[in-house]
């Protein structure tokens, strides 16, 4: 079985020290400023409103953002790349989202999603063959794995790949949809299932939209991102060969979930730049408008939003580079847990903080002619893809459970050895070190430790309590995901405050966040430590169920 991720063994009761040597990461600022200015020299020459009002981008400003290396800086240099570091990929989304989410979505997602299965599965012929025209731009890549039918249940897919025993192909047929680049790509990464009996039994393909039966879509019309070409994709009889299958036989899963904690660190982010841009508008917007004779700025809850934003940023940004440093160390690495909650935390925080801003801004954040409602509508979409923010919401505690009742079912044969196991786990002493010296750094790593214990004994308790419906009690999985998040959220803040204390870097502003996000961390703790439904739940459920007879079909 694959290896626990940090999340999972700290809820074991096992703290990975070694996060506290993550920091300081290395970025190589010359690289990341170079991309970004082409970027900004691109914006000038196309305008976002102007690529908005036509509804796609180009094909010469496309050609330019090849040429300027947009669509290979994370690709390796022997491939034609830029070869960036994971770091200084994010770096670089971070700042392209803080100009315009929409066009940078083009380049985002042909690298976080549409190439990575050939970077990191692929054969080195595949490689060879694919990735250069990957970097230049000539072949921009698409990741097709949502249906019709069915979104984050990936498992039960319903597009199949049939190896022909005559020629040696897999003839792929079925539907995709909201397939982002869909009408800019040339290559598509595609999963199928192998085995309709067998669901989960996946294959991942390397896919060229100019073969026979592969037919897209003309491009949704959408609330924002419509510089990004979103469309349905049809694939009738095509022959896929045998060359192009990414891994083994019935690795599609396992590939289509790993190239997704690379899209979510991307949305992690894009998050975080949004967030730091919205903070800086409502700054300047604050300063400059005046109410009653004085300026918005002293209102405590104007004052309320800013703080907001650069606390949600802060913990976005080290939740992000953290998870980035367990992947540069091993980009196979079981990191679900922790991209799961940077992608929940980034984009819902970053819904919040821009809506914030728009506020601020007042009326003038309604019209056009200012970057507030672009940015909403662009962003929206982001707590949807990638799995929806209920389905993040509920996720990680249900990995966890099981996978822990797994391994203890493998290691124990039958149901009291189970039982021994998983009561092992829950009364082994807890071996929670933190080398830190710093008074402050070692409360917020305490009250970190609290959540902790409480979410080690609700992982082994709920299972017993619930058994198999324990994935229908939605309401307690996201209260734990609650603390889980905020538990990792001051972790990560914490370890990156440590090597700017050892490097005499920590501001006085850096400890104020980070007793900020502690005491939210604590405030949301009060209403979470409950493993049973509250009255205003099971009321919610009472109500839906008169207001689902109310309405007709």
């Amino acid at each position: 079985m694959e290896q626990a991720g940090f999340l999972e063994k700290a809820y074991r009761g096992f703290l990975d020290a070694s996060i506290f040597e993550k920091f300081p990461i290395h970025v190589d600022r010359t690289k990341v400023d170079a991309i970004v200015r082409a970027y900004e020299a691109l914006l000038k020459d196309f305008s976002p409103q102007e690529i908005e009002a036509q509804g796609k981008v180009p094909d010469v400003m496309l050609r330019r953002m090849g040429d300027a290396g947009l669509f290979g800086f994370s690709i390796a240099k022997e491939y034609g790349g830029l070869g960036f570091t994971l770091w200084e990929y994010l770096e670089v989304i971070r700042e392209m989202a803080r100009r315009d989410l929409s066009i940078a979505l083009v380049s985002i997602a042909h690298l976080s999603i549409g190439v990575k299965g050939i970077q990191l599965f692929g054969t080195e012929e595949q490689k060879q063959k694919y990735l250069p025209p990957a970097a230049s731009g000539d072949m921009i890549f698409s990741y097709a794995l949502t249906e019709p039918h069915v979104g984050s249940d990936a498992k039960h897919i319903e597009t199949t790949a049939v190896l022909s025993e005559t020629d040696g192909c897999y003839i792929l047929n079925g539907r995709k949809t909201y397939i982002t680049n869909a009408n800019y790509a040339g290559g598509l990464t595609v999963f199928a299932q192998l085995d309709p009996d067998r669901p989960g039994h996946m294959g991942a393909f390397i896919v060229e939209t100019h073969w026979d039966g592969v037919k897209i879509g003309a491009d949704m019309p959408k609330m924002g991102l419509k510089a990004s070409s979103t469309a349905a994709i049809h694939f009738k009889d095509v022959k896929v060969p045998r060359e192009n299958l990414l891994g083994k036989p019935g690795d599609g899963f396992k590939i289509a979930m790993t190239i997704l904690n690379y899209g979510r660190l991307g949305l992690g982010a894009a998050s975080t730049g949004m967030m730091e841009q919205s903070v800086q508008d409502m700054v300047r917007r604050a300063r400059r408008r005046t109410q009653f004779g004085v300026p918005i700025e002293t209102f405590e809850l104007i004052q309320e939003k800013i703080v907001k934003g650069r606390a949600y940023a802060f913990a976005c940004d080290a939740m992000t580079t953290l998870t980035a440093t367990f992947l540069e160390d091993d980009p196979y690495r079981n990191t679900a847990m922790e991209t799961s909650h940077i992608k929940l935390f980034g984009t819902t925080r970053a819904w919040d903080v821009l809506y914030d801003a728009l506020q601020t801004a007042g009326g003038s954040g309604y019209l056009t002619t200012q970057p507030y409602e672009k940015r909403l509508r662009d962003f929206r979409v982001t707590t949807i893809f990638e799995g929806t923010t209920e389905i993040h919401s509920i996720y990680p505690p249900l990995f966890a459970m099981r996978r822990m009742a797994k391994e203890a079912a493998e290691a124990h044969r039958g149901p009291w050895g189970t039982i021994k196991a998983l009561w092992g786990q829950l009364t082994s002493p807890m071996q929670w070190t933190v080398p830190l010296t710093d008074r402050e750094l070692k409360q917020a790593a305490r009250q970190a430790l609290r959540n902790t214990r409480f979410l080690r004994y609700a992982l082994v308790l709920l299972p017993v309590l619930y058994g198999k419906k324990i994935g229908a009690k939605e309401y307690i999985l996201r209260r734990l995901t609650t603390l889980s998040l905020y538990t990792f959220a001051v972790l990560a803040m914490i370890a990156r405050m440590q090597k700017d204390l050892d490097r005499g870097l920590l501001t006085g502003e850096q400890r104020l966040l980070l007793a900020y996000m502690v005491e939210e961390m604590k405030e949301c703790r009060r209403g979470c430590l409950k493993l049973w439904n509250t009255r205003k739940e099971r009321l919610a459920g009472d109500i839906y169920r008169w207001v689902r007879g109310a309405v007709s079909e």
